[in-house]
């Protein structure tokens, strides 16, 4: 519950940001808008491309939900 509510409100700043940014203001502290999980919240091990940590990016991987990555075995 508490990851969710951080999300969010991450999410809420970055829409500020961005709002800011197309007016031409510059962001006060743009350090202090992380880039967090979309499923669990965590801010480390993030993947861009993905929107999601590692650990739910291998989870989703595994289960084929990713499309275009495979699990490499060798």
């Amino acid at each position: 519950m508490a990851r969710t509510s951080i999300t969010v409100k991450c999410e809420r700043k970055k829409e500020a940001a961005a709002k800011r940014h197309a007016a031409g203001k510059a962001i006060k502290f743009p350090t202090r808008i992380y880039n967090r999980c979309k499923l669990c919240g965590k801010i480390h091990g993030y993947m861009r491309k993905f929107q999601v940590c590692r650990i739910c990016f291998r989870e989703l991987a595994s289960e084929g939900k990713i499309s275009g990555v495979k699990k490499s075995s060798w």
